[in-house]
């Protein structure tokens, strides 16, 4: 189609553009370039480069804005279930000190070593290394030890002989050579013979030798001037046997030969207890049971965790079997020191009963009084272990029948009076004879502060003994050089077992290390005694050989609530109001010494005025 214009020259216009036409147009507009354009991304932006982009800027123009260091830990898969509070959230503080190194895999698990095949020949290991190694020592010539039958007073070493001085001999065999001497008709003993593990022949030449040997000569000079008492004692009692009867008196002798050794140190602790208890040697059980017992019947009074108690005639024997190996009522048993120091403890509070004449500023007969002390050995008597049966029968005891003893078992006996029965078993009947069994713990517990900084330290209802006495109405203490007489309603306190007591006798502390024993304060919550202990702990702070009066204040008010939760007696409910009172007035002492002033004690003081 054409048209003609003003000038008259024809043109021809293009025809109507078709629907393709269009779109090419439109494509062909888009590739044309423009100035600044602006990318519309849908997707994660990634970095471009010069090549893809050519009308990108310059990476040198505008500076690229460096990413953002995450803390997260990138092994860390995030669960977009989780609660908004925690979704997608990771703390700083973790992240940051997290080690971003892979996992490293775990070893495989080793195979099993690969199978011979069947068929061929398997070379059999090789020990000749090994063998000529054993020939080698088989051929080295041990070192051997022997007595030598040739020299008196010299061992064979191997092939080279060298005089040695004799070895110390065993208190056996020192006896026998001393009553030997003393009779020389006496026939040598095939027991002595094993002993010296040679032949009877050579008796007389061991006896020159002992002439030659120092030691054996001190040992003998010991015998002849007196200062070894063991050592009289014990050749007498051979010497009363009879030299035909040898055997029998060296068998007598077997149960203290064990201990000779100990005999010897006289700084040992066991030699020290036999000499505080009056002993040169150990005594038998039968022995000091026949001399209380008479006709009167043995009878089982108790038992604890360390020992037992028999009841003979008007006196109570506390049997306590110590260094041992072999375990008591699966504990271990006592050593010898912290037997020692229980004697001690026990012969020091016995000052306070005032006997002998002796007058003191303090004095009380609240403690159980010792008769004696004594070590023995050996077994049980078969009237101790009828005993021992028959209250196992009605009781059934917890302890390990006595007949586990070997005969070498060495036990200490504390030879008590017979204080009565334990408050954990005796029926008080009303509210004034629990008034007079506090006053009398208190008074007494004070009176052994003032004079020896005594603390008890386990003053609990089995450590209190109660009997009834028509005989004394009142019972006088002696406090700082102050008399106080209290009205004892009948009763009469004992206290006991002094083995984790603290005492300051003026020359030494005797105490316990309780911090060596972590499980005494492991008890059970809620339970009175266990509370007590712990208590005790914070208020020592751990430090058991320093003072700590407050610790026998603690038993007081552990004694008030056994009153009142424990035991049943005719009671108001202001006696209950009372007791309550007391315990709050307690806390706030710091020794018994002072709690004693508590109006609640001294309305049970009569014809003296304490606090005058």
């Amino acid at each position: 189609m054409s048209t003609t214009t003003a000038d008259g020259t024809e043109t021809s216009n293009p025809p109507p553009p078709t629907s393709l036409d269009l779109w090419s147009q439109i494509v062909a507009d888009e590739n044309q370039p423009q100035g600044n354009q602006i990318d519309v991304v849908f997707r994660r932006r990634k970095p471009r480069s010069e090549s893809n982009n050519s009308n990108s800027l310059h990476s040198d123009e505008v500076p690229r804005r460096p990413s953002r260091v995450s803390f997260a830990d990138p092994n860390k898969r995030i669960s977009w279930k989780r609660s908004l509070s925690t979704r997608g959230r990771v703390s700083i503080a973790v992240g940051a000190s997290m080690v971003y190194q892979p996992e490293l895999k775990k070893d495989k698990r080793k195979g099993k070593p690969p199978a011979i095949p069947k068929g061929k020949d398997v070379k059999s290991p090789n020990f000749d290394k090994e063998r000529l190694y054993f020939q080698e020592v088989d051929a080295f010539e041990l070192m051997e030890e022997s007595p030598s039958p040739k020299k008196v007073g010299t061992w064979i070493v191997g092939n080279n002989t060298e005089e040695v001085q004799l070895p110390s001999l065993c208190s056996r065999l020192e006896r026998w050579l001393h009553s030997r001497r003393l009779n020389p008709r006496c026939r040598p003993s095939s027991t002595l013979s094993k002993i010296l593990d040679t032949p009877t022949m050579n008796l007389e030449v061991r006896l020159r030798s002992l002439d030659q040997s120092g030691l054996s000569n001190s040992q003998l000079s010991n015998f002849k001037s007196g200062e070894s008492k063991r050592s009289l004692n014990n050749v007498s009692l051979i010497e009363s046997e009879g030299c035909e009867d040898i055997e029998a008196g060296v068998k007598k002798l077997s149960l203290t030969s064990t201990t000779s050794s100990i005999y010897d140190d006289q700084n040992n602790p066991f030699s020290v207890l036999l000499e505080i208890c009056g002993q040169s040697a150990p005594s038998m059980l039968q022995d000091l049971f026949s001399r209380y017992s008479g006709s009167e019947t043995v009878v089982k009074v108790g038992e604890g965790t360390y020992g037992e108690a028999f009841k003979v005639g008007n006196c109570v024997c506390k049997i306590v079997p110590f260094d041992g190996d072999l375990r008591v009522n699966g504990e271990v048993q006592k050593k010898s020191e912290e037997l020692l120091e229980e004697v001690l403890l026990s012969k020091t509070l016995n000052q306070l009963r005032g006997s002998d004449g002796v007058s003191s500023n303090n004095l009380c007969r609240t403690f159980i009084e010792s008769k004696e002390f004594r070590v023995c050995q050996g077994l049980y008597d078969e009237v101790l272990v009828r005993a021992w049966e028959e209250w196992d029968h009605k009781h059934n005891s917890e302890n390990d029948h006595p007949n586990e003893f070997p005969e070498q078992q060495c036990y200490m006996v504390f030879v008590q009076q017979h204080g009565g029965k334990d408050l954990e078993g005796f029926v008080l009947l009303n509210f004034d004879e629990a008034r007079t069994l506090l006053v009398q713990v208190a008074a007494g517990l004070a009176v052994a502060e003032s004079a020896f900084e005594f603390e008890h330290r386990d003053l609990h209802w089995g450590n209190i003994l109660v009997s009834r006495s028509d005989d004394s109405a009142t019972l006088q203490f002696t406090l700082d050089g102050k008399n106080l007489v209290v009205e004892t309603y009948g009763l009469i306190i004992s206290i006991i077992d002094f083995t984790l007591s603290r005492m300051n006798t003026g020359d030494s502390i005797l105490y316990l290390d309780l911090s060596a024993d972590p499980d005494l304060f492991k008890g059970p919550k809620g339970d009175k005694q266990s509370e007590t202990y712990r208590k005790m702990k914070e208020v020592t702070e751990d430090w058991w050989e320093g003072s700590s009066p407050k610790t026998n204040v603690l038993w007081l008010v552990y004694l008030v609530d056994i009153l009142l939760t424990k035991k049943t007696f005719e009671r108001s409910s202001k006696d209950e109001r009372d007791l309550r009172s007391l315990k709050k007035r307690l806390d706030k002492y710091n020794s018994a010494k002072e709690a004693v002033f508590d109006p609640f004690f001294t309305e049970l003081f009569v014809e003296s005025n304490p606090m005058a």
